[in-house]
């Protein structure tokens, strides 16, 4: 894990306990303890509206046939702020508002999918899934690009054959041939020394 974002995981208590100890001394103990629940349970109600809403968008995605990429994020994001509203403290209740309210938490959902969840994706399937695929020539294309090596291509074993000109000759598709496929037709000289590679 990152040194950042274990810095921001224990920050995020210690801001909570420092403000609890400033409220508790000025507003007084009880005071702080109904604020705590208070703004807990608030937040827990919004959690259950969003997750309810969410569900359905999600239900219709599934009906309709689409991935819904967005609406698991955002269950993901859901539940992260019920367990951060579940916490004691107003810092940890107020990140897990910004997670629950729909205008903050579309900028979290478009950074968590396009910095974590893309490049996972894309280290699992190689792009695939994305689109993100190699496009810059033959893998590893440096001398050793395929195991059995250049003596194999040398030989001619991989199933190519080598012609001469002379060995055919073609003929376009709209000729008296009788041919009106569009294909061209390749044509074997008779009298070359070469055999058809088409027969085994």
């Amino acid at each position: 894990m990152d040194l950042r974002v274990i810095g921001v995981l224990l920050l995020v208590p210690l801001l909570d306990v420092m403000l609890l100890v400033v409220l508790a001394t000025r507003l007084g103990p009880a005071v702080t303890v109904a604020l705590v629940v208070l703004t807990a349970f608030i937040g827990l109600l919004l959690v259950r509206a969003e997750g309810r809403h969410t569900l359905g968008r999600l239900q219709a995605k599934v009906a309709e046939g689409s991935p819904p990429t967005n609406e698991l994020l955002d269950g993901a994001l859901l539940l992260i702020a019920g367990a951060l509203m579940l916490t004691p403290g107003l810092v940890t209740d107020l990140v897990g508002l910004l997670f629950v309210l729909p205008p903050t938490r579309y900028p979290i959902r478009v950074a968590v999918k396009k910095y974590v969840v893309t490049p996972y994706v894309d280290a699992k399937t190689g792009g695939f899934a994305t689109g993100n695929v190699y496009m810059g020539g033959f893998p590893n294309d440096g001398g050793d690009s395929d195991p059995r090596g250049e003596e194999f291509f040398k030989q001619g074993d991989g199933g190519a054959v080598d012609m001469d000109d002379d060995a055919y000759e073609f003929s376009d598709a709209d000729d008296d041939t009788g041919s009106d496929d569009g294909f061209t037709d390749v044509r074997f000289d008779e009298e070359s020394d070469d055999e058809d590679p088409r027969e085994p």
